[in-house]
């Protein structure tokens, strides 16, 4: 899969695109840019690993301690602070566990990512969560952008 078809349907639309990426590491942002015309509808990427960088770009502190940095609450912080931040009109947050355990938040299952996209024009929130299943990070990383790209394909 790949994100062909969905910046076509942007450039009809006039959208724009921005993402907060953790556990991908900037693996959407460049699967996106791989595409053709990508520049038409990305306005910014930023991966933010750790709790100080989530709450810098817009994540809510209060929303990290109640129920975790591996939460749908946070990934929901993460998509409309990054639409907000950059002016999107889809804000996409990622953020979950690959498969290993994370010594700085023990919280949360090692296995889950929690994807949320926010939609700026409607002011709502399309979430899912995925369970990594492949031994390799790069797998899982495949795996949950290919969720997104269907999450995308399915807002549209």
């Amino acid at each position: 899969m790949n994100f062909k078809n969905i910046i076509k349907k942007f450039i009809k639309n006039n959208y724009t695109i921005s993402f907060m990426e953790s556990c991908t590491g900037g693996g959407v942002s460049n699967s996106l840019t791989n595409c053709e015309r990508s520049s038409e509808i990305f306005k910014f990427g930023a991966v933010t690993y750790s709790n100080e960088f989530k709450i810098k770009m817009g994540v809510d502190s209060d929303i990290i301690s109640k129920y975790s940095v591996y939460s749908s609450e946070c990934a929901d912080s993460m998509s409309k602070a990054i639409s907000s931040y950059t002016n999107s009109t889809f804000g996409i947050g990622i953020t979950g566990k690959l498969k290993r355990e994370d010594i700085n938040n023990k919280s949360g299952d090692d296995d889950i990512v929690f994807i949320s996209i926010y939609n700026s024009i409607n002011n709502s929130y399309k979430k899912d969560k995925i369970k990594c299943i492949y031994d390799t990070r790069e797998k899982n990383k495949e795996l949950v952008i290919n969720k997104i790209i269907s999450l995308l394909e399915e807002e549209l």
